[in-house]
């Protein structure tokens, strides 16, 4: 039963609803661990700012804290020149979180399914120039994004508090992500109005649907220090199902969060055998990351990530990726967004043939767009968007690509959810 509906309860339940969501009143240090942010927690075990912007529909049900998330987008997909395509398109993400306090810790249970296999995974995924990885029928897939599996996150989580000031995390999933890399970008606040993916995905945050995970991890406010086992093959091409296999890669990563809008992180994964098509031939992956949170006026948002990714692949040389996102939600109406990217591909990476299948290619894109989002409709918010991208190919590739600067767009609608309901409220 819920405690009695007293003015002192209403007013604690509505503290522990905006700490526990990141909408505190103020940027002071989280000093125990029972203060942390709920919404601290990116994409499996990842951090990000302790602000962030109200999207979610939260409920209490029987000592449980249920917190349901998620994107929807929608539309049409043009990239042009001859390695491009056109094609209806529809992306995203929905998940149910569940949180139980308890007297020595902290249980959390989650679920995230994607649509992404009926929606986008004509063709082995959907058109997306200079993008690489994974494979499709055989062959590798290029300048087309792999869709998301149906499950991208079966996972338990359990923080025992020794003291306000330090604890042990476990993370068990049979489908999760390791401690490696930023915030998945899916999950990204920095990318929430962008629908389509990142170039770099690869080079940083590839392993985000792990087929077999386990983490464990010191906890103190400020920071947080993970090692994990977990089954480093690429997902295949059958969405449906768990593609379980014993960990065979492992990882480590440092999180700090210095302050309520900063969150950072440096991670080393190796993973001996990602990739069906070329099997045997290891991956060492280095990332470093930041992320910005910041409250814009009275309705407004801004959000910006920083992240390098580098691939050390077999006896391949090093290859580096580096990427800038940033978006600016100006008052719950208006949202501007952007991204800049760099990724030093291989030839097998873009599935050229010949001399070309061991050179290096410095590649990039600049993309820009703006969302307008519409007044709620009960607990869903609806947008419509429209996002542009310039890549930018080196002259060796130019007559594949019809030119230096081939052109992408993207028209869309979409869905997420709006702050809805509050810790201590429910039955």
């Amino acid at each position: 039963m819920s405690p009695p509906d007293t003015p002192a309860h209403d007013a604690h339940a509505h503290e522990s609803s905006m700490r526990n969501m990141g909408m505190g009143a103020d940027d002071s240090e989280v000093r125990s661990l029972r203060d942390i942010p709920l919404m601290r927690r990116g994409s499996g075990t990842s951090w990000q700012p302790d602000r962030f912007p109200p999207s979610m529909i939260h409920a209490r049900v029987a000592g449980w804290g249920l917190m349901f998330q998620g994107l929807l987008f929608g539309g049409y997909d043009v990239q042009g020149g001859p390695r491009g395509a056109s094609a209806p398109e529809a992306l995203g993400w929905l998940m149910l979180m569940a949180d139980r306090e308890l007297p020595s810790g902290q249980l959390v249970l989650s679920v995230m399914l994607s649509p992404d296999p009926l929606t986008a995974g004509a063709n082995g995924g959907y058109p997306l120039l200079l993008q690489s990885g994974e494979s499709y029928r055989g062959e590798p897939l290029h300048d087309r994004q792999h869709p998301h599996d149906l499950f991208m996150e079966l996972a338990a989580s359990y923080t025992h508090y020794f003291s306000d000031t330090w604890g042990l995390m476990l993370y068990v999933a049979p489908a999760g992500e390791p401690a490696l890399g930023p915030v998945a970008f899916p999950h990204r606040a920095s990318a929430r109005f962008d629908p389509l993916a990142v170039l770099g995905h690869h080079w940083q945050d590839s392993t985000h649907i792990s087929f077999g995970v386990v983490t464990a991890g010191l906890v103190t406010p400020l920071a947080r220090l993970e090692v994990s086992a977990f089954n480093g093959r690429e997902p295949d091409e059958f969405r449906y199902d768990l593609d379980l296999r014993l960990p065979d890669s492992f990882s480590a990563r440092l999180s700090v969060n210095p302050t309520s809008r900063v969150s950072t992180q440096v991670s080393y994964g190796y993973l001996p055998s990602p990739e069906a098509l070329h099997p045997g031939v290891p991956v060492q992956r280095f990332t470093a990351s930041a992320m910005y949170h910041a409250p814009v006026g009275a309705h407004g948002f801004w959000a910006t990530t920083a992240v390098f990714g580098r691939n050390v692949e077999g006896d391949e040389r090093p290859t580096n990726s580096a990427l800038l996102e940033s978006n600016v939600d100006l008052d719950g109406h208006h949202a501007v967004f952007g991204r800049v990217e760099y990724v030093r591909k291989t030839g097998h990476d873009l599935a050229l043939s010949g001399l070309l299948e061991h050179e290096t290619f410095d590649v990039g894109v600049l993309a820009l767009g703006y969302l307008y989002q519409f007044n709620p409709w009960g607990p869903v918010k609806a947008g419509v968007g429209v996002r542009g991208a310039l890549n930018l190919v080196p002259e060796d590739l130019a007559a594949l690509y019809g030119g230096r600067t081939p052109l992408g767009g993207m028209v869309y609608v979409r869905l997420a959810p709006v702050m809805r309901g509050a810790p201590g409220h429910g039955h």
